[in-house]
């Protein structure tokens, strides 16, 4: 098959929006990029901007308090005529900066975990089993909102109790991948030369656990953000002085009887959109550090 007759055939297999495209856009792998590329721009974007409206975000306007969303106020305006689209921004970045330390600090606990139960034999694999089991036979939600409250709530209280409460099912992805790696030929040999658990588990099996520990930790993201959100809507959350998203959400129930259905609608929808982005992220970088996924 000619050059010229795999990309007709190409572009006349490609559906939908990518048919009129070349054939190097109609490849899963190019798409899977450009997507990624786009959800990490936004996100960054969404950071920045959120950043940037730290300030303005505070600004009040009794004269225009209730406001639905016009060309000046385009997620109109809350009771103290401060602009929604402005605290929203500065809300979703401070989820962000949340969802990051808590994925970070569950992602440690689950690496720590099976390093210790790969190199600490069937005892320590035994003992990190049991405890995986037991936090998920945990109802999560409950847990999570009584290590909130025990810690006194507040931005470090959400978290400590996030990052305490979802690393299990990343620890037991990791096992899986650990006990595989145990078994190669190459661990199998440096153990042979007298190298210690400890070194086999240091050297040989943590670097086989980086790609799957970044996925877990970033589909872990969109679980963090939730939660954090759900934590503030219950008053256990961020300080109250800060526009997070679930405070927001909260502050609407007092005005959706009158109407003001803005206050609640569009900051869940950013909410929901950047969770989504995290989530496309997340899948993406599974798609592309997957060894079964070569052939894209």
């Amino acid at each position: 098959m000619t050059a010229h007759t795999r990309t007709a055939w190409d572009e006349d297999q490609a559906p939908g929006l990518l048919a009129g495209l070349p054939a190097r856009w109609a490849d899963r792998r190019t798409r899977t990029l450009v997507g990624l590329a786009v959800a990490l721009v936004v996100v960054v974007a969404v950071v920045v901007a959120g950043t940037l409206a730290a300030g303005p975000a505070q600004l009040t306007d009794l004269s225009e308090r209730n406001q639905g969303p016009s060309l000046d106020h385009l997620f109109g305006t809350d009771r103290h005529g401060r602009d929604l689209l402005l605290r929203t921004l500065v809300g979703l970045r401070l989820s962000l900066l949340v969802g990051t330390l808590a994925a970070a600090l569950s992602g440690v606990i689950a690496l720590a975990l099976t390093l210790v139960a790969t190199a600490g034999g069937r005892c320590a694999a035994a003992a990190v089993t049991w405890l995986v089991d037991l936090f998920l036979a945990l109802p999560h939600l409950v847990l999570l909102i009584l290590l909130a409250f025990a810690l006194g709530g507040g931005t470090e209280a959400v978290v400590l109790a996030v990052g305490l409460t979802h690393w299990p099912r990343l620890t037991r992805v990791l096992m899986s991948v650990g006990r595989e790696t145990a078994t190669g030929d190459f661990v199998t040999t440096s153990r042979a030369l007298g190298h210690g658990p400890w070194h086999v588990a240091r050297r040989h099996v943590a670097p086989h656990l980086v790609p799957h520990l970044s996925v877990g930790v970033v589909l872990m993201f969109p679980h963090a953000i939730l939660h954090e959100a759900a934590l503030s809507f219950l008053g256990l959350g961020v300080d109250p002085g800060l526009p997070a998203v679930g405070i927001l959400l909260a502050e609407s129930m007092r005005s959706l009887s009158a109407g003001h259905w803005w206050l609640a609608v569009l900051p869940g929808v950013g909410l929901l959109l950047v969770v989504k982005l995290i989530d496309r992220i997340g899948e993406d970088l599974r798609l592309l550090l997957d060894p079964r996924s070569a052939h894209l």
